[in-house]
C-alpha cells in the first residue's frame, strides 16, 4: 500500500455538486433498479393468472407505476418557501418536507424496502450461479441426472464482491455501473423470452389456459394468484429510487420533465419485455412454467445460452444492489455525520494508492458500516432462501405505502389540492384500490412464504 494520507474531513472532501445526468442516464437507473429478480418470476405469475389475467396485471401495474412516478417527479422541487429547500434529493427528504408528520413510517417502509431488494438480489445471484452449474451437469449427464447443487457459497460470495461495490461513494458516481448492468438486463431479458419463443415453436402449441395453473382447490388457487400480484408487484415500483435519479440531471430542461421522460421510456421498455417474458415464457411451459424462468430449468439448450443469461443476470444483480443500496448508505452516513460532527471515525477521509490502480479515499464508518449491511442482507437470504415468495411479500409489503400512498399524498400538498375536489377523490380512490390489491398480495405471499419454510 502506498502513499498513505490522513484524515481529510467531509468538508475537505466534498465538493459542490454538479448534476451531469441526463436522460439516458436516468432511464439507465431506472432500468437498472426496475428490471432485476422481478422479470424471472413473471412466467410463473402468468401461469397462475392465465391468459387474461397474467398480461392484464402487467399493463395495469406499468400504468400504475407510470402514475406514481409522474406525481413524485413534481415534489422534487418545492414551488413554495415556507416548505423549506428547494430540492428533495430523496424520498425520505420528500416525505419530511410535505409530510412532516409521517417521516418516521415513510422511513421504515423505505429502509425495509431496499433492505428486502437486497435480500432478493442475493438469493437471485445464488440461484443462477447454480443453475449456471446445473446447465452444464444435464449437458454432459443428460436431463434425468441429479446435478444437486447447494447456494450458500454463492450467496457468501455475491456478499464478497459487494462488499466491495459498496466503496463506490454515491450515485453519482455509478453511471457506469448502471449503464452495464442495463445492457446485461436486456442481454438475459431478450434471451428469456427468444428461448420461449423458440420452445413454442418448437412445440407447435401455445400451452396454458385462460384460468391458468389448476391448483386442486379454490382456496390454494387463490393463495397462488394473491402470491402472483405480489410478484408483479415487486417487478415494477421503483418510486423508492426515483428522486436519487431525478437528483442526478442537470438542467435545464426542469428536472421533472427530463425524469417523466425517462420514467416513461424506460416503463415501456421493461412492459414490453416483461409481457415477452411473462406471456412466451408460460405459453412455452404452460402447468409446469417454473418460479424462476432462466434458472427453474424449464429450457435446458442451449447450454451456452443458458449459462450466459444467467451470468447476465449475476453482472445485472451486482448493479442492480447498489442502486437500491446506495440510498439506505447515504441516509445513515447523513444521519451519523451530523449526530457525530467531531469523530474521526465518522468524518475522516484517507487516502489510499495501491500499485497499478487509481487512488482511492475510504472513509472508517463507511467501511464497517456497509460491510455490516451487506453481510446482514447475506445471512437473510441464505436462512430465507425462497425466490417467488420473499418477492411477492416484498412486493406486497411495500407496494401501496411507497408507491402509491405517499407520492399521492405528497402530490396533494404540493399542488394545494382541496378535500373533495374531482382530483382529490379520483387520486384517493387510486390509492383505496391499491390498498386492497396490496393486503391481498401480502395475505398470499406470506401463505407461500410459510408454506416454503415448512415444507
Amino acid at each position: 500500500m502506498n502513499n498513505f494520507n490522513v484524515a481529510l474531513s467531509h468538508e475537505e472532501v466534498e465538493e459542490p455538486l454538479k448534476r451531469t445526468g441526463t436522460v439516458w442516464t436516468a432511464i439507465a437507473h431506472v432500468i437498472t433498479g426496475v428490471i432485476g429478480a422481478g422479470v424471472l418470476s413473471l412466467a410463473w405469475s402468468t401461469a397462475q393468472l392465465g391468459w387474461v389475467g397474467g398480461p392484464l396485471t402487467m399493463l395495469v401495474f406499468a400504468a400504475i407505476t407510470i402514475v406514481s412516478a409522474d406525481l413524485l417527479c413534481d415534489c422534487y422541487r418545492s414551488p413554495d418557501p415556507e416548505y423549506g429547500p428547494t430540492r428533495s434529493k430523496s424520498y425520505v427528504e420528500a416525505v419530511k418536507l410535505y409530510l412532516e408528520n409521517s417521516k418516521r413510517i415513510s422511513g421504515l417502509f423505505l429502509q425495509e424496502s431496499m433492505y428486502g431488494c437486497g435480500v432478493a438480489f442475493v438469493i437471485t445471484s445464488a440461484a443462477s450461479v447454480r443453475a449456471i452449474q446445473k446447465s452444464n451437469c444435464y449437458h454432459k449427464e443428460g436431463h434425468e441426472a441429479s446435478c444437486d447443487y447447494g447456494d450458500t457459497v454463492y450467496m457468501v460470495l455475491f456478499g464478497v464482491v459487494q462488499i466491495v461495490a459498496s466503496q463506490i461513494p454515491d450515485f453519482h458516481n455509478m453511471a457506469w455501473l448502471s449503464f452495464v448492468a442495463a445492457i446485461m438486463s436486456f442481454f438475459y431479458a431478450s434471451i428469456g423470452f427468444v428461448l420461449g419463443f423458440a420452445t413454442v415453436i418448437k412445440n407447435k402449441k401455445i400451452m396454458g389456459s385462460i384460468g391458468g395453473v389448476p391448483a386442486g382447490t379454490a382456496t390454494k388457487k387463490l393463495w397462488l394468484v394473491f402470491q402472483a400480484l405480489g410478484d408483479v408487484a415487486f417487478a415494477y415500483p421503483y418510486t423508492m429510487i426515483l428522486l436519487e435519479i431525478q437528483d442526478t440531471l442537470k438542467s435545464p430542461p426542469p428536472e421533472n420533465r427530463a425524469m417523466k421522460k425517462a420514467s416513461m421510456s424506460a416503463i415501456f421498455i421493461t412492459t414490453f419485455f416483461y409481457l415477452c417474458c411473462g406471456c412466451f415464457g408460460y405459453a412455452a411451459f404452460g402447468d409446469k412454467t417454473p418460479g424462476n424462468l432462466l434458472s427453474g430449468f424449464g429450457f435446458y439448450e442451449p447450454f451456452w445460452l443458458i449459462d450466459f443469461a444467467n451470468a447476465c443476470i449475476i453482472l445485472h444483480l451486482v448493479g442492480g444492489y447498489q442502486v437500491y443500496s446506495q440510498p439506505v448508505f447515504a441516509i445513515a452516513e447523513r444521519w451519523f455525520g451530523k449526530k457525530y460532527p467531531n469523530s474521526g471515525f465518522v468524518n475522516n477521509f484517507y487516502n489510499f494508492k495501491l500499485p497499478l490502480l487509481p487512488g482511492f479515499q475510504l472513509n472508517p464508518l463507511r467501511l464497517c458500516f456497509r460491510t455490516f449491511y451487506v453481510i446482514s442482507t447475506t445471512v437473510i437470504a441464505v436462512i430465507f432462501p425462497y425466490f417467488n415468495q420473499v418477492l411477492g411479500v416484498l412486493g406486497a409489503l411495500n407496494f401501496w405505502p411507497l408507491a402509491i400512498y405517499f407520492p399521492v399524498e405528497m402530490y396533494l400538498v404540493q399542488k394545494k389540492i382541496g378535500a373533495w375536489t374531482t382530483k382529490w377523490i379520483v387520486l384517493q380512490t387510486f390509492s383505496i384500490v391499491c390498498l386492497i390489491v396490496s393486503i391481498l398480495a401480502l395475505i398470499g405471499s406470506v401463505e407461500g412464504l410459510i408454506r416454503a419454510k415448512l415444507s
